[in-house]
């Protein structure tokens, strides 16, 4: 037997507001993505180089120039 589902629920109207807000205009849909996968990115390559950093630490160029400045 199905189970019926208000459609007023907390879940159903943030999804609604999201198709609304984002997905329904094909334009802002792409814009979001873009968007995100620029942000996802930047925060990927940040993390990325402050792990690095911290694995190499003393044996980077940076670590180590000014004894021989």
């Amino acid at each position: 037997m199905p189970v019926k589902s208000s459609n007023n629920t907390t879940a159903n109207r943030f999804a609604r507001a999201g198709y609304n807000t984002i997905v329904k205009r094909n334009s802002v849909f792409l814009t979001t993505i873009f968007v995100s996968a620029f942000a996802m990115e930047m925060a990927f390559d940040s993390i990325s180089d402050r792990i690095w950093d911290n694995i190499n630490k003393g044996r980077q160029w940076k670590d180590i120039a000014h004894k021989y400045e």
